[in-house]
């Protein structure tokens, strides 16, 4: 179910709008040779030959500068009058841009022709959005995944987190409980305080919570950190009170909760525009290289199971953005019972650092070194990225047990989706342990733009091809 917050949500906003363009003018070419017959319309040939290209150029311009005005970001136009403003603007530098591609290319479109294809168009714009947000209005069932919340501290401030969700009335968020202890202050006992500090892991675990809102008196600040830290390799979004942006897994907002302005210490470190773009990237290539790849996937399938039989596949958890784990899909390059015979490679170095890979790995097959040789054995993953559970590029996924073993600071590198390639793999490859040089992976955080994942991509090509750092 589409949410209008969302990046899915977005992306369809992109598709409509372009849906829109291209009817407002095939409309207007069909309507306007009849209107020839008013007297201050001058007649054109009949039947009207619109150039082809202009259902190329027409939706990709327009949905481009409605992106550059940001009227695809949800959050910044909460009002109606703020989003509608900004449409108009938006499509009145719309409408100037493509009068002047049509100056400089096909004088011969009529502009009466044009001007009917721009108020279509605009008027399209404002009742497809008008009826979304009646939609919304009337749906009444945010959030459309399920919120389970635990709250923090059982005094006045967590009090009143709970008065405010009791009436939001919202179906889909439920309260669990209170977590509160003599650490927290000494609150009234109740029924709903499920146990102390100490047991926030269990009770999170058990209870399935989702959102963790920290609503803690002033006095017991001072324990922030230990409650952050318990929660550090947890699955949860963390809500706070304002003042606390270094314990933040990497860039924290400030967000509406209920009605409660919280400080949300999860909060991704790309903004909804640069997510918004990373996805549209991320389907657009990922589908035209599955397209291409088909052949080759089928081929390598065909090899491994001649070779050494089934499964040709091979799927393991890895953990994901913001620690979820996920099932990664791989060609099978190792014998069968490869997981078994770990303690073969595994050793620890001079440093006490846990290294997983070895160059002469006894465990993995001749085919599945040629496979590795080309990176062929990550084919599968780009199934992973129309799941939306990958992206072409970024840190990539790891495994759990050695994220158990991460510093804190090391976590920071789950802010963004992993990839099936990244910084990291074209400064080295399997000649670094990703585990060990996180370093790499917060460069790409910091420095994230959709020119950073395209220069990555190119380079990842050349750096396949030459075969560095591949076992």
């Amino acid at each position: 179910m589409l949410r209008r917050f969302s990046i899915n949500f977005a992306l369809f906003s992109m598709g409509v709008d372009a849906l829109a363009v291209l009817f407002s003018l095939w409309f207007a070419s069909y309507i306007r040779p009849p209107l020839s017959k008013l007297p201050f319309i001058l007649p054109i040939e009949v039947p009207l030959r619109m150039p082809a290209s202009l259902y190329i150029i027409f939706p990709i311009a327009w949905v481009g500068i409605f992106a550059a005005f940001a009227i695809y970001d949800g959050r910044k136009y909460i009002h109606v009058v703020d989003e509608f403003a900004m449409l108009s603007l938006a499509s009145l530098i719309a409408s100037i841009s493509l009068a002047g591609i049509l100056y400089f290319s096909f004088r011969e479109v009529s502009r009466a022709l044009f001007l009917l294809f721009v108020l279509l168009a605009y008027a399209l714009f404002l009742a497809w959005r008008a009826l979304a947000r009646f939609l919304f209005r009337i749906r009444k069932e945010w959030p459309d995944t399920a919120h389970r919340v635990l709250i923090v501290g059982s005094g006045p401030l967590g009090r009143k987190v709970q008065t405010q969700m009791e009436a939001s009335g919202v179906e889909k968020m439920t309260l669990v409980g209170f977590i509160d202890d003599d650490l927290f202050g000494s609150w009234e006992r109740r029924e709903d305080i499920l146990g102390g500090g100490k047991d926030i892991r269990k009770i999170v675990r058990q209870g399935r919570v989702s959102d963790v809102v920290i609503a803690l008196p002033h006095s017991a600040y001072q324990h922030m950190s230990e409650i952050v830290m318990r929660l550090d390799d947890l699955a949860v979004r963390v809500w706070v009170a304002l003042g606390f942006f270094d314990l933040a897994l990497y860039n924290p907002e400030i967000e509406d909760f209920t009605g409660i302005p919280l400080l949300d210490l999860r909060a991704p470190a790309l903004s909804d525009f640069q997510r918004l773009v990373k996805r549209a990237f991320d389907l657009i290539l990922g589908t035209l290289f599955i397209l291409v790849a088909l052949p080759v996937m089928g081929g390598v399938a065909l090899a491994i199971w001649l070779s050494d039989g089934k499964p040709v596949l091979f799927r393991q958890k890895r953990v994901g953005e913001n620690g979820r784990l996920f099932d990664v899909y791989k060609f099978r390059t190792m014998v069968k019972n490869a997981e078994q015979l770990r303690s073969l490679v595994e050793h620890v170095d001079e440093k006490g650092d846990l290294i997983h890979k070895a160059k002469d790995d006894p465990r993995v097959t001749s085919l599945g070194r040629f496979l590795r040789r080309f990176s062929l054995d990550e084919l599968p993953q780009l199934f992973n990225v129309l799941g939306g559970e990958m992206s072409l590029v970024g840190p990539r996924p790891e495994l759990p047990y050695l994220v158990e073993k991460y510093h804190p600071w090391q976590r920071k590198r789950f802010a963004v989706p992993p990839g099936i390639t990244g910084w990291w793999q074209v400064h080295g490859r399997s000649d670094k342990m990703m585990h060990l040089h996180t370093e790499d992976d917060l460069y790409y955080v910091a420095n994230y733009s959709i020119w950073l994942d395209i220069q990555i991509m190119v380079r990842t090509a050349w750096v396949v091809l030459i075969g560095k750092g591949s076992y």
